[in-house]
């Protein structure tokens, strides 16, 4: 950020009076401009052990697969959130039926919020992000060729639940240090 969203000027980079953390402060108006991370949502799309899977239309990642899942909007619930991401990238109407993970990944500002899901009414298709959808079990899953290391992790707690006849909701970490494979923490609320 070069200048300030409220009047124009330049900002600078320091730590406002009674924070903690350097924010950028605008040199004129003296208006902070806080930024947080970005919230990504989506679902797990379940049925008969398999799960609703997308292969991406657009970059980054371009041809490999996902669980649907996008960005949250202004003024949208994360369930509503999750569910348009979900009709968008694969043409699926379906009720989110529980909180499944949340996975925060600090290195690059964002926190991934996902729901297991079911269909609401039978269909689903490519949308305008998505070349191919289809549902997968475990088996068929595409493990080396999938776009994101949140929805791996997200799938191995997915499918381990299963097998144990159990789901929970999973809080965790996905850190990434420069030129390093990423480090994967996660805990299951109420064990």
């Amino acid at each position: 950020m070069q200048y300030c969203s409220r009047c124009g000027a330049e900002v600078t980079r320091l730590v406002p009076e009674g924070d903690n953390r350097e924010r950028h402060v605008c040199t004129v108006c003296g208006f902070i401009h806080y930024q947080n991370p970005r919230i990504v949502t989506g679902c797990i799309v379940e049925d008969d052990g398999r799960v609703l899977m997308c292969r991406r239309a657009i970059e980054p990642r371009y041809g490999l697969w996902t669980l649907p899942a996008g960005f949250m909007e202004n003024g949208e619930t994360v369930e509503a959130a999750a569910a348009r991401e979900t009709r968008e990238e694969a043409q699926a109407e379906v009720s989110p039926t529980a909180l499944f993970s949340v996975l925060s990944l600090p290195h690059i500002d964002q926190v991934y919020m996902l729901f297991r899901a079911r269909l609401v009414r039978p269909g689903f298709g490519p949308g305008a992000e998505s070349l191919e959808v289809r549902w997968m079990s475990e088996a068929e899953i595409p493990w080396d060729s999938l776009a994101f290391e949140v929805v791996r992790q997200t799938l191995r707690l997915y499918f381990a639940d299963r097998r144990r006849g159990r789901f929970g909701v999973h809080v965790g970490d996905i850190l990434r240090l420069a030129g390093e494979p990423p480090v994967y923490e996660c805990r299951l609320l109420g064990e």
